[in-house]
């Protein structure tokens, strides 16, 4: 009996399953383990307890694992892919496949084939897969220097844009809708503690801000009609699908067929923004059939771990 060990660590959260060849026999989950978001110690703590559960629930020690395939948010980073392998073989018996957390989601798609997945949690990219099996990426740059369309990047735009509001106010009139309510969510009680509290940096003694707990804050603005957080979920959904398109383009540099004979490609989505945001899919999926016409977007997301399980399996 041979046993797999299936990882998905994005932005937000780490899953994982413990499997044999037929059956899954447990899932665990903790939180993530980006070393941009957390200290390197606090990473390790999180996997060592997550791999202690799943092991402890599926009855199968982790020395028996023949393969594991470990899907990591941020493995450009040389440094996170030094910690995962060397955490790995303390940890974990067998082989690691270690590749990042939207190949995982490109194989629970298309198990292997061509398509295009796109990513849009706390971070957004997309992966395409050609025919011949060459990978193309496109974003995946971080909050600072990308990332748009993602659930940071939506909170980071619904401040700006409340603010560029408030701005152009006349003098005493109340701040925005949208300000009041992420006020709120931030339990802050005024506009300069707002500032304060979005520009502070993340050290030794405090985290980052986390814009992207204002998504869900924006998603209820926009369904009471709020026309800024309107307009950067449009936005968001744009911008995911101008990443799908890139990646295409990338695909299809050469391509063979002509203009009249479009090129047809799977679309596939995965994150916590386009899995729950209609608005955002919705805009995405209609930008996409001006862009690429010939695309055909999946209409539900694929699950990362189901890709990382066929990879262990398959080897």
């Amino acid at each position: 009996m041979s046993y797999f060990l299936a990882i998905d660590a994005g932005g937000t959260k780490t899953q994982c399953l413990l499997a044999d060849e037929t059956r899954v026999l447990a899932r665990a989950t903790t939180g993530t383990v980006k070393l941009m978001r957390v200290s390197e110690q606090e990473a390790t703590a999180r996997l060592r307890a997550m791999l202690a559960e799943v092991a402890a629930n599926a009855g199968v020690s982790l020395g028996q694992v023949a393969r594991t395939c470990f899907g990591l948010a941020g493995l450009r980073s040389p440094a996170a892919r030094a910690w995962a392998e060397k955490s790995f073989a303390e940890l974990v018996a067998g082989e690691l496949l270690l590749c990042g957390d939207e190949e995982i989601a490109l194989d629970a798609a298309f198990r292997g084939g061509p398509g295009i997945l796109v990513v849009a949690g706390t971070g957004s990219n997309a992966i395409g897969r050609s025919a011949n099996a060459s990978l193309f990426g496109a974003g995946g740059w971080g909050p600072v220097l990308g990332d748009e369309g993602s659930g940071t990047w939506i909170g980071l735009e619904a401040i700006r844009a409340a603010l560029r509001t408030h701005d152009g106010m006349p003098l005493g009139d109340s701040s925005t809708f949208l300000l009041r309510e992420i006020e709120r969510q931030w339990k802050l009680n005024s506009l300069g503690e707002l500032v304060a509290y979005a520009n502070r940096r993340g050290d030794s003694d405090q985290l980052a801000t986390d814009f992207a707990s204002l998504t869900p804050v924006v998603a209820r603005c926009a369904d009471a009609g709020d026309p800024l957080a309107v307009e950067v979920l449009t936005r968001a959904g744009e911008q995911l699908a101008e990443l799908v398109a890139l990646v295409f383009r990338k695909m299809n540099a050469a391509p063979a067929a002509t203009p009249e004979e479009p090129i047809a490609i799977g679309v596939a989505f995965t994150g916590s923004v386009l899995a729950r945001i209609n608005q955002v899919r919705a805009t995405m999926t209609a930008r996409l059939a001006v862009l690429l016409p010939a695309a055909s977007v999946r209409q539900s997301p694929v699950d990362p771990l189901e890709g990382a399980l066929w990879r262990a399996r398959r080897g």
